[in-house]
């Protein structure tokens, strides 16, 4: 990204139930401050571009479908690749092997969609879990329809992971790995 890019104003913009994006991001961080050497604009920016197709429709109908099924207070994040444009793990661009290839890491964060997940289910008993996917399929049975229906709408693979506050402002703020805010707000 460029000195302009970072320059661009937020656009608020409805994810679903009347909530805007701008306000809720103004709530977590402002639309200037940097995660990951990103800003909010930018993680926003990637990922309508990256995992929607540049398409704002399909965006808000995401997070609307998220919002429905998700507990009450609880936060979504979106993580990974979606966000930065490249893999941690090596640097591969987005659906660098083809349209679709790339997944969607999704993250609850809270304490009552622990619950949704069985205890073969965490990394951390109650703190963090092993993310709902094609490779762990059994581990959150309620959360299956959800991801399905994700999946459904964006023509590629999104794996749902539980963790608390703590873990994401450990990820984010102190390891510098960007996530963009969906629903809610992380960390109060």
């Amino acid at each position: 990204m460029t000195g302009m890019d970072r320059e661009r104003p937020v656009v608020p913009h409805k994810c679903g139930k009347g909530e805007f994006m701008a306000d809720q991001t103004a709530r977590t961080a402002r639309a200037d401050a940097v995660q990951g050497d990103m800003t909010e604009a930018e993680k926003r920016a990637n990922v309508i571009r990256l995992a929607f197709g540049g398409d704002l429709g399909r965006f808000d109908a995401f997070c609307e479908t998220v919002r429905a099924a998700v507990p009450p207070g609880t936060a979504v994040v979106l993580r990974g690749s979606a966000v930065t444009g490249q893999r941690w793990k090596d640097g591969a661009p987005f659906d660098g092997d083809g349209a679709g290839t790339s997944d969607l890491d999704l993250t609850l964060v809270g304490d009552e969609v622990l619950g949704l997940y069985k205890l073969t289910g965490f990394y951390v008993p109650g703190v963090h879990t092993i993310p709902l996917s094609d490779g762990h399929p059994d581990i959150a049975p309620d959360l299956m329809p959800l991801r399905r229906q994700l999946m459904d709408m964006v023509r590629r693979p999104v794996n749902i992971q539980g963790t608390r506050d703590f873990v994401m402002y450990l990820r984010g703020d102190l390891l510098g790995q960007p996530y963009l805010t969906l629903i809610g707000t992380v960390g109060e």
